[in-house]
């Protein structure tokens, strides 16, 4: 029995070996040298017998910088900044890497395989980390039992018709672009992580508009030369090229003028919230004029990209602002009509394409029954055709997956209406089903940001994504969403920052209380009867 006493310092020989941790200064074990330059022999060996002189260069290049910059490289903030660098920069179908494979292995396929991996181990080595609850699952769970119900119900069909693969990779590339939503509200675990995420997609949003004007200005498409600069592949040669009224339309970044205009609509909403609330810049002022110059850029993007859907888009998100939000409504008219009456100056060919051409209705109409039987058809005269096919199978489709609008292999014609799509595709239980997925969080959304309960910026936040999710999902009667990656992508992103205001945003009675709530005012005690004990006691 020891007689030390409790407040005696212990004795050096009794005290436990000090655990020595990574990084303090001990050296590595020889085996594990040698491990990791056998790995590195083995790569360079196998580069060099498959890989071109060039890709191993560029291989070994990165391999290096990887090293060099691990600290900065293998962290959280890190893995989301190439995950959305890479869908906003690197066009989609456009680009591949330079690795020998049975396909094409794109660039946001391979961050998005990254990422999966990256929190696959995280989640198997980390005891710290916790799943995040996502909020939105339910809905995307009830999509995709819609989807696989038709595939079930229609799997002997097509089987004979030779189509089942077909539909399983549809189900595999839907599964891929909806583990971004999963990855990136896994990696989103603070408020300060949150808001450096949304700062950074907003202005690589910002540069992606940019480059679209000077597009539209010099005829010349940046991104389609990134294949001088980066080890990649060119899938397509294309110039991209389309014109709308005698006008070149700006791809920018996308896959398509309407993709871009979609995709750039999606942050204005939240621009102004950053404009409010960012942590970056500091000064009020600052931050106003900073958020300001971007969204006139964005807006400027949109109008290179000369989209009506992109009217219809905002439309919608300025109708739910002025129902839900008056004031910010009508702010934000205030601010757009002189802005608009500078580009009906600046670019008026744009601006008639655009908007005026709603005001003629019998032309616009005229223009969506063109091209009636063909692949360019307008969107009017693809409804006929459409739905002799819903007739045949109205319930549950012809099985997701099974058309094929491209390729030798087609047997589909394109719609341009990613609801009709799912309709012939998974029938009326489908676009049931797309329906739950896309208003769902919308309405759990919004009903979160009117609760007096919560936290301004966080009600500000949520209402920005609702509107924003909101309008995408009035886009989808005009464009194949699924086709288009990177605005789907960023629509998932988008998504896995609601699930995190819904999720551990503020739920406690710390906002202003409407104007409705009366105060109680409590009458002064005069000093001649002092309060109780017990009643003091209770007010503490």
């Amino acid at each position: 029995m020891s007689t030390r006493t409790a407040n005696a310092p212990a004795d050096e020989t009794d005290a436990p070996p000090a655990e020595i941790a990574p990084g303090d200064g001990a050296r590595p074990h020889w085996a594990t040298v040698a491990g990791i330059a056998i790995l590195f022999a083995a790569i360079v060996i196998a580069g060099v017998i498959f890989l071109p002189p060039i890709a191993m260069g560029a291989a070994l290049l990165g391999i290096a910088l990887i090293v060099l910059l691990r600290r900065i490289l293998f962290t959280w903030p890190a893995l989301l900044f190439l995950l959305a660098a890479t869908v906003m920069f690197i066009p989609a179908r456009r680009y591949a890497l330079p690795i020998p494979l049975p396909f094409a292995l794109e660039a946001y396929r391979l961050m998005i395989f990254v990422a999966i991996f990256a929190l696959g181990f995280a989640f198997l080595f980390d005891r710290s980390r916790r799943w995040r609850p996502v909020a939105f699952g339910w809905p995307i769970g009830i999509f995709l039992a819609t989807l696989l119900i038709s595939f079930i119900v229609n799997g002997m069909r097509l089987a004979n018709l030779g189509l089942a693969n077909t539909s399983m990779s549809g189900f595999f590339q839907l599964g891929v672009l909806l583990s971004v939503f999963y990855s990136v509200r896994q990696m989103l675990t603070s408020e300060r992580m949150v808001q450096g995420f949304l700062i950074v997609l907003s202005w690589m949003a910002v540069i992606v508009a940019f480059f679209a004007v000077f597009e539209r200005v010099a005829r010349t498409n940046v991104f389609l030369m990134l294949a001088n600069f980066l080890p990649l592949v060119v899938l397509r040669d294309d110039g991209g090229d389309a014109t709308r009224a005698g006008v070149n339309r700006a791809y920018g970044s996308a896959q398509h003028p309407i993709a871009l205009a979609v995709m750039l609509c999606m942050f204005l909403p939240i621009l102004i919230y950053l404009a409010k609330y960012a942590i970056w810049p500091r000064n009020i002022w600052n931050r106003r004029i900073a958020y300001g110059i971007g969204t006139f850029i964005v807006f400027g993007g949109i109008i290179a990209a000369i989209s009506r859907t992109a009217v219809v888009v905002m439309g919608v998100m300025f109708l739910i602002a002025l129902v839900l939000r008056p004031k910010v409504a009508l702010l934000l008219l205030a601010f757009a009509v002189p802005g608009l009456l500078l580009a009906m100056f600046v670019v008026p060919a744009q601006v008639e394409s655009m908007l005026l051409s709603f005001l003629d209705v019998d032309t616009l109409i005229a223009s969506q029954y063109t091209s009636a039987g063909m692949t360019g058809a307008g969107r009017l005269a693809d409804l006929e055709p459409a739905f002799v096919e819903v007739r045949q199978f109205p319930f549950f489709g012809q099985g997701y997956g099974s058309r094929i609008v491209v390729g030798d292999d087609a047997n589909s014609f394109i719609l341009d209406n990613q609801v009709l799509g799912i309709l012939m595709e998974a029938g009326a239980l489908g676009v049931i089903g797309y329906a739950v997925f896309m208003l769902a969080p919308v309405v759990m959304l919004i009903v979160y940001a009117l609760r007096w309960a919560v936290e301004p910026r966080h009600a500000l936040l949520a209402f920005a994504l609702a509107v924003s999710i909101a309008g995408y999902s009035a886009a989808l009667f005009f464009f194949d969403a699924f086709g288009f990656f990177q605005s789907f992508l960023v629509h998932m992103m988008l998504l896995a920052v609601a699930a995190w205001v819904y999720t551990e945003g503020s739920r406690k009675a710390s906002a202003p209380k409407p104007a409705w709530t009366p105060e109680r005012v409590s009458s002064p005690t005069p000093a001649s009867s002092p309060e109780p004990a017990s009643s003091a006691e209770a007010v503490r």
